[in-house]
């Protein structure tokens, strides 16, 4: 999947901390719009993982379709050239691992066009309004991750629209990346990403986001990627 945003994996407590420790996974929740008891997923025979930090649970497919979730603690990160990062997600899942590759590379969790054709997980933004933060987040992830500064990409984002689901009134915005630098044929020649946002009591505004490879083979359609968003829904792991 990526360009030349700088990809980084790694063990993280939750937004702004430094890297640590996997942390352990949450208590899990009951049913779509609770937050307490043993979580089930939404869909049978699929999987359920939980960030708390940010209170999102969502379902993926089984390991069976070559969906993978990881630890709730482990972030991804694309970083400039400074280190700095422009983007940072946990509590993440990936699709195919290994991309177009013949084998999974542990080195490059979410990295287009070496890692895996489509990635999930969770974010805090602070404040703003939830639009702004729905339209920047599909955004910013297509950016960071198809192409960065140094290859930036033709990037088209929807206006924010309301999303009202399984108890998350918040806004939601996709994300389209075309000419994208493609050094391999592994790197797909559009991709989208699709951010979910809502706004918990404090104030705070949290995200969910999906990034997808685009008319490559084994890529997920709309239609797959909209049944995992129907999924998404509120977690706060007590």
């Amino acid at each position: 999947m990526k360009g030349d945003g700088k990809k980084s994996d790694q063990a993280h407590n939750g937004p702004g901390t430094s890297a640590s420790a996997p942390a352990p996974a949450p208590p899990a929740s009951g049913g779509p719009n609770s937050t307490a008891g043993p979580l089930k997923p939404m869909i049978t025979g699929w999987q359920t993982q939980t960030r708390a930090d940010h209170h999102f649970a969502y379902d993926v497919p089984p390991t069976s379709q070559q969906w993978h979730v990881y630890d709730p603690g482990i972030e991804i990160a694309y970083t400039d050239d400074q280190g700095k990062p422009i983007v940072a997600m946990s509590g993440t899942a990936d699709y195919h691992e290994g991309g177009c590759a013949s084998h999974p590379n542990a080195n490059t969790i979410g990295q287009a066009g070496k890692g895996q054709l489509a990635t999930i997980g969770t974010q805090g933004s602070g404040g703003g309004s939830l639009q702004e933060n729905a339209y920047n987040v599909a955004g910013n992830w297509v950016f960071a991750a198809y192409g960065g500064a140094d290859h930036k990409p033709r990037i088209s984002v929807t206006k924010a629209v309301p999303w009202d689901h399984n108890g998350i009134k918040g806004w939601t915005s996709t994300a389209t990346a075309t000419d994208i630098y493609r050094p391999s044929s592994c790197v797909p020649p559009r991709a989208i990403a699709k951010s979910i946002a809502q706004q918990l009591p404090d104030g705070t505004v949290h995200e969910w986001v999906i990034y997808a490879d685009q008319d490559v083979p084994n890529a997920l359609t709309e239609a797959q990627i909209d049944k995992i968003m129907s999924t998404v829904r509120p977690y706060s792991g007590s």
